[in-house]
């Protein structure tokens, strides 16, 4: 089983638009910006940012986006320093435009995030400033929040600053351009530490007890007017990229419990309920984890590019759930964990598309200079956990009820076809019920047999109903395939 599929939507246009349409609707999404925020943003753009004095424009930072984003909230240069390293990270400034109890701010704190659905997004802020002023384009000069940290040899944090400064970024690069440089053996030296950077981290979190989910990741991208599902595989890149950014968040957090004011991402462990269903899970599957293997060990021993394999890792997500956020101002809570990450977190890294990372920069500038944390900051933490969990529900609503449309739209000409795919959760209360993830088009969907889903077995099923109305997507089980015989 490949992990990238494709399937082009030429003649739903119009469908998938009401549809989008009729999801904001529902989820009581806001379709615009009041006009007064709207022009307080053109006036905020066009006076310019309040510029900090200090000038790294030196820096020949770089940002790494799918392509065609213009809010760009990172930049990045990556270093040799001694026997470790030093890294760069640029943070747009939104606190440069914006100013606390502003209209821009007030309708911030409504929205919570940026919301993604295709090529429909609901932004955070005016794109008047997330997509321009603000936004850490290539060849402008900036306002930022410029974390420097140093690294030691094996890849641990020993020192960080962050402060304001004024930076410029040099390119705009995407994931699968970059890797294809580094691939054929001519992408910039920097990339070379990053790489190296970027392992040392993973095995830091390895050792620590850190678990990362490799699922094939379920995409929908329009092009001209096309809509195109599919399931993509990560680049290394985007891994050595993500520790970056995780680095930056340990940091923010190692501030913010180092003076015990702050606010961080949390995730509680697993329920050791769900950790013996998922031994059975395995048990049923045919794959072998001793007992005395961890977890995160099993988890790292499962290929995305297998079934079966596919089939424990989303039952493994089961596991992963409970995130959510904690203010503090005194003390440091009991629970102040990510369990995923084995470490103690923040959200810092994204402040033109999510709001608690304006707050949590404001907070580690602060902290950085050794001056108090701003009043309106502690004032806003009690607030800010309900804020970002009621926004992340609201986003992941949006997210897969968009999704669940393409798939309707894709697959509504085909009702009665049958199709291969392997079954990769059957539910645990009716074993007759589950999902299926199809081979082509990319697609995850409920399947219903007459008797047990045989999981993450290859097999065939029949499309019986794809409604884009109700978005709606129901197969039942056709039959089992044969395995490919093997090589030698």
């Amino acid at each position: 089983m490949t992990t990238t599929r494709r399937l082009r939507m030429r003649d739903h246009q119009a469908v998938l638009e009401r549809g989008i349409a009729a999801i904001q609707r529902e989820l009581q999404l806001p379709d615009a910006f009041p006009p007064e925020v709207e022009a307080a943003a053109r006036a905020a753009a066009a006076a310019g940012p309040r510029f900090p004095g200090e000038d790294r424009t030196d820096l020949a930072l770089v940002s790494i986006d799918p392509p065609g984003a213009m809010d760009l909230d990172q930049a990045m240069r990556v270093e040799r320093s001694g026997d470790g390293y030093r890294v760069y990270y640029a943070i747009a400034d939104v606190g440069a435009f914006v100013s606390p109890g502003d209209s821009v701010d007030l309708e911030a704190n409504r929205r919570g995030e940026t919301l993604y659905g295709a090529d429909d997004k609901i932004p955070l802020h005016p794109k008047a400033l997330s997509e321009d002023a603000a936004s850490l384009l290539p060849d402008e000069v900036r306002p930022a929040l410029l974390w420097t940290i140093d690294l030691d040899a094996t890849g641990e944090g020993i020192e960080v600053d962050v402060r304001r400064a004024r930076v410029k970024s040099r390119a705009r690069l995407d994931y699968a351009g970059v890797q294809a440089r580094i691939d054929a053996g001519d992408a910039d030296p920097m990339f070379d530490v990053l790489r190296e950077i970027g392992e040392l981290r993973i095995r830091r979190e390895q050792r620590r007890g850190g678990i990362s989910l490799p699922l094939p990741e379920q995409e929908v991208h329009v092009d001209d007017g096309r809509w195109t599902l599919e399931f993509r595989a990560r680049h290394p890149v985007e891994d050595w990229n993500e520790q970056i950014s995780l680095l930056t968040g340990m940091a923010a957090a190692h501030l913010m419990v180092q003076h015990r004011v702050g606010l961080l991402r949390t995730l509680p462990p697993a329920d050791p309920r769900a950790l013996e269903r998922l031994r059975r899970t395995a048990r049923a599957l045919g794959i072998g984890w001793p007992q005395a293997r961890s977890y995160p060990d099993f988890i790292r021993s499962l290929d995305p590019a297998n079934p079966r394999d596919v089939a424990m890792m989303t039952a493994c997500t089961t596991v992963l759930r409970g995130a959510g956020y904690v203010a503090f101002n005194g003390e440091v809570p009991e629970h102040s964990q990510h369990s995923a990450l084995a470490s103690q977190y923040a959200h810092a890294t994204a402040p033109l598309r999510r709001l608690v990372d304006r707050y949590v920069g404001e907070t580690c500038l602060a902290l950085s200079a050794g001056t108090p944390v701003p009043q309106w900051v502690r004032d806003a933490l009690p607030g800010l956990p309900a804020t970002m969990q009621a926004s992340s529900q609201r986003a992941g609503r949006y997210e897969n009820a968009v999704l669940d449309l393409a798939e309707a739209a894709a697959l509504a000409p085909r009702v009665g076809e049958e199709f291969e795919g392997a079954v990769v959760e059957v539910d645990r209360k009716d074993s007759r019920r589950g999902e299926v993830m199809l081979r082509e088009p990319a697609i995850l969907a409920r399947i219903e047999a007459d008797a047990e889903l045989p999981l993450g077995e290859p097999v065939r099923v029949r499309l019986l109903e794809a409604d884009p109305g109700s978005r709606g997507i129901r197969f039942e089980l056709a039959g089992t395939v044969a395995p490919e015989p093997a090589g030698f």
